[in-house]
């Protein structure tokens, strides 16, 4: 492994002690066992870095179900059965605290559909596999309709209101469900859902806006432009790169890609999705950008390879630009006052403020934390790749 692969490696490994350091209580950790026994502990993680009492009770989760989602990514990486046992022990406590899978937002099951496809995938149990063809039947039966089209709704109390959210995450899990399984539902729903945000929702300039119908009518949102919904048609659109190897579904992808920068990411870093922590469950903008660089990374590993140079595309250049700022304004652990950023690894906590051109403030909410974690995770696999791996998983 090339010593940029180990370094990355070695911040996003950072980036997961710092998730179990400062969002896991303590009573969870050492040795990571957890109560009862339990490997990978309880599940439970706070919603906010230090303990806030305006967020602490809420249940987030969809933020919950990226957490599943950054615990296997360290897995995938490291080859560490922890990790994979924290994934477990975190979706077994969203099922547990939501007293099953369901609940009445499209758009949470799209992204816990994900979740246990890939716990699915890393485990090989067969009962995750059974949950996401569960959540994905709920979402089926209980979201779509023909309002604005055939299509998911965001939530059941709102069965006209279609968004990108719950369309996007609904189409990359069908045509991942199809991928696994091979059944043609799957890949009718995936595309079906897929070629209504590409119709409906995508603007002149490549740009996902965010949902239509939400006050009633037939107004679309077109100033509520995020960075999450711009990496959902991406990650959709190389998944069906995956299946067809239709080259330009990559270049439709890298348009979408190339203006969300120039739109949400003129300076070098995404800004203006913020927690709002002054508010109680105000914290979902912080995982936006997380959920972008994730399917960033998926598009560049599949477009044509080379160092970034005078000519070449916008993307990777931006792309490690990026992290290499979220890198050095990782906030220092306060247990080590006066450590700079970018230096002494082993002693500081990787915690993310939203805005990567500064250092994090004094309360990160998780949302924000596991778009930092999974972003250092992107990072390091685009190293990986580019440098030969290292451990391969175990379970």
């Amino acid at each position: 492994m090339r010593a940029d692969a180990q370094a990355w490696a070695a911040e996003a490994e950072q980036g997961q002690d710092a998730l179990d350091a400062r969002f896991v209580s303590r009573v969870e950790r050492l040795p990571l066992v957890g109560r009862r026994g339990r490997p990978g502990g309880s599940g439970r993680m706070r919603n906010t870095s230090p303990w806030r009492l305006r967020q602490a009770f809420d249940f987030n989760y969809w933020w919950l179900a990226h957490a599943v989602e950054v615990r296997i990514d360290a897995f995938e990486r490291s080859g560490d059965g922890r990790r994979l046992d924290q994934a477990r022990a975190v979706y077994a406590r969203i099922v547990k605290r939501n007293h099953g899978l369901f609940n009445d937002y499209f758009d949470d099951m799209g992204w816990l559909c994900l979740a246990a496809l890939r716990l699915a995938e890393a485990t090989g149990e067969r009962a995750h596999l059974a949950d996401a063809e569960a959540l994905w039947e709920h979402i089926a039966s209980r979201g779509w309709n023909t309002a604005h089209g055939p299509s998911v709704s965001w939530r059941v109390q709102q069965p006209s209101y279609k968004n990108a959210p719950s369309n996007g995450a609904f189409a990359l899990a069908s045509l991942r469900l199809h991928s696994r399984t091979g059944e043609q539902r799957f890949l009718d729903r995936g595309e079906a859902a897929l070629d209504w945000m590409r119709t409906r929702l995508v603007d002149d300039r490549s740009l996902v806006l965010d949902g239509i119908g939400r006050t009633g009518g037939d107004e679309i949102d077109r100033d509520w432009i995020f960075s999450y919904n711009q990496g959902l048609l991406i990650g959709a659109l190389t998944e069906q790169f995956d299946r067809t190897g239709d080259t330009p579904l990559l270049t439709e992808a890298a348009g979408t890609a190339a203006a969300t920068i120039c739109t949400l990411a003129p300076d070098g870093v995404v800004t203006g999705e913020n927690a709002r922590l002054d508010e109680r469950g105000g914290g979902d903008a912080g995982l936006f950008k997380g959920i972008f660089f994730r399917h960033l990374e998926g598009l560049l590993e599949r477009l044509a390879d080379g160092e970034p140079g005078p000519g070449s595309d916008p993307l990777t250049p931006f792309f490690l630009e990026a992290t290499d700022r979220l890198r050095l304004h990782l906030h220092p652990d306060p247990d080590a006052a006066g450590t700079a950023p970018h230096r002494s690894p082993t002693n500081r906590q990787a915690l993310a403020g939203d805005d990567w051109s500064h250092p994090a403030p004094r309360t990160t909410s998780l949302a924000t934390e596991l778009s930092a974690v999974m972003t250092l995770e992107a990072r390091a696999r685009w190293e990986a790749r580019r440098g030969g791996t290292g451990a391969g998983p175990t379970v």
